[in-house]
Parts: structure tokens; C-alpha cells; sequence
């Protein structure tokens, strides 16, 4: 009997397959969104009480309305959809009324157009007033009718760091005097000088003594010519603090007298402390 052979079938084994990387992008995910959760973490720990409030409002707002940028009733230009004014206002305070662009109506800047003529044919009637007109500016502007009497090096008004009128700076203020009376409009006299120093510097007398008794000399001037004393308003000492337009700090056209008869508007402000704003309730 012959022997059968043995057959030993061996299997190969083979290796485990590889499982892709799926967890890699789940993993990335999650530390992606625990980041964010941190971040979210310390943004909020840092944030205001206002930005706080806001972002408490962003999420309570329905979806609908945040998505269409907030409800118009309470919309605002916060970069938050949905927010509205009183949580980035600090502490719920209203905001402040903006202040109002004073504006000539027309019935007063016929008025005042009709003043700066009667000015304007005054000089022009007079032959020695008629030489100072490069030394006149009148122009409406938005506080009313502004009178500027410029100086100049060969033709000053005043003596050299003095208030003492020159005299025919004296005749121009009594001449303007009784033209200043046809109006109701009340008056502000301001001075102004340039920016030369006096030498005993600020603590002694200095450009603001100086141009306030140069608007006082020029007030008592058109008072002696006529004006009406209840028409003045403010008479103010300003030093070189606002130069003429164009002009350096040492020039002479800085040296002025600048009479404003004022839009009665603007007289109710003054007059009312409108001018110097309020501040919130």
C-alpha cells in the first residue's frame, strides 16, 4: 500500500488593512472647536459691560431679524445684527443733542446786507474815512455782520503797545456809531494783537491786557459817538489767540478791532449759555 503524501495547505496571512484617516479630520475638529470655545472664553472675560450686554441682545434675537440686520425700530450701526443703542451707550445715557449749525435767515441777512451798505457808503462819503477802506473788512458771516478794522505798519491804529486811539480810527468808530444803531441786533467787541511779546512776559501787563483795553477804548469810542450802551453785549480781550486769515504771528493785519453785530439767534444763545453746550442728565 503506497503512502498517500500529506499536503499541508499554509494560508498567508495577510496584514491589517489600514484604517484611513478619517479620525485625524474628527480629531482636527474638535481641537478646532475647543480653540474657538477658549477663545470665546477669554474674549468674554475681557469684553465690557456694554459689549457684554450687546452680545447677550445678539442672541436673543430672533433669527429672522438678525439675519435681515436687525429690527428697524431698534437698529443701529452696531456690527452686531439685531443690537441697538442703549448697550453701547455707557451706562443707558442718552446721546447728546447735536448742536445746531447757526444759520442767517433771510429776512435777517436782508438786514445785515442792507447794514453792511450803509457801513460801506459811510467811508466812501467821508474823503479822510475814504483812505482807511484797505483797512475795513465787512462780511456776513454765520454769527451776523463782522466789522474788521486792520491795522497796519504805516497806518496804526493805535499807538505802538498802547490803547490810546489814533485819531482817525477815533472818527471811523464814531462815524459806524450811529449806522450800528439802526438795527436792534445786539454788538460783541472783540481785540486782537500779534505775537510780539512784552518783556516782562505774562505775569505782568501782555497781549491780553492789551487787546482787551483796545476793545474797551474801541467801545467807549462808539458809545462817545452815539451807540446805544444796551446794545453791547460782550466786550472781550482775545491776544493773538486767533490770527487773521493768511496772516504770520508777527503780522500787522493781526492788530485788529473785530465788531460783530450779532444774528439775534445767536444773541439768544449767548445770552442763554447755549453756546458752551450742557452736558448730559
Amino acid at each position: 500500500m503506497s503512502e498517500q503524501p500529506i499536503i499541508i495547505k499554509r494560508r498567508k496571512k495577510a496584514g491589517r488593512g489600514h484604517h484611513g484617516g478619517a479620525w485625524k479630520i474628527a480629531f482636527a475638529d474638535f481641537m478646532t472647536a475647543l480653540m474657538a470655545l477658549f477663545l470665546v472664553l477669554w474674549v468674554l472675560s475681557n469684553a465690557g459691560k456694554g459689549d457684554k450686554e450687546a452680545i447677550a441682545q445678539y442672541f436673543s434675537t430672533p433669527l429672522l431679524i438678525a439675519l435681515s440686520h436687525g429690527d428697524r425700530n431698534s437698529a443701529s450701526t452696531s456690527a452686531i445684527p439685531g443690537g441697538g443703542t442703549e448697550a453701547r451707550q455707557p451706562d443707558a445715557e442718552a446721546p447728546r443733542k447735536p448742536r445746531r449749525q447757526s444759520r442767517l435767515s433771510n429776512e435777517e441777512r436782508r438786514h445785515l446786507q442792507a447794514l453792511k451798505q450803509r457801513l460801506e457808503d459811510a467811508v466812501e462819503r467821508d474823503p479822510k474815512l475814504r483812505e482807511l477802506k484797505q483797512q475795513i473788512a465787512i462780511e456776513l458771516s454765520p454769527e451776523g455782520l463782522r466789522v474788521q478794522l486792520l491795522d497796519t505798519d504805516k497806518r496804526p491804529m493805535f499807538e505802538l503797545g498802547s490803547a490810546r486811539v489814533a485819531p482817525y480810527m477815533s472818527q471811523l468808530l464814531r462815524t459806524f456809531a450811529p449806522v450800528l444803531n439802526e438795527l436792534r441786533n445786539q454788538i460783541q467787541i472783540s481785540g486782537h494783537t500779534d505775537s510780539h511779546p512784552y518783556p516782562g512776559g505774562e505775569a505782568t501787563y501782555s497781549n491780553w491786557d492789551l487787546s482787551a483795553d483796545r476793545a474797551k477804548a474801541s467801545r467807549q469810542e462808539l458809545v462817545a459817538g452815539g451807540l446805544d450802551p444796551g446794545k453791547l453785549l460782550r466786550v472781550s480781550g482775545m491776544s493773538d489767540r486767533i490770527r487773521f486769515p493768511g496772516a504770520g504771528p508777527y503780522d500787522a493785519v493781526n492788530r485788529r478791532i473785530e465788531i460783530i453785530v450779532l444774528d439775534s439767534q445767536v444773541a439768544a444763545r449767548i445770552l442763554s449759555q447755549e453756546e458752551f453746550g450742557t452736558q448730559g442728565d
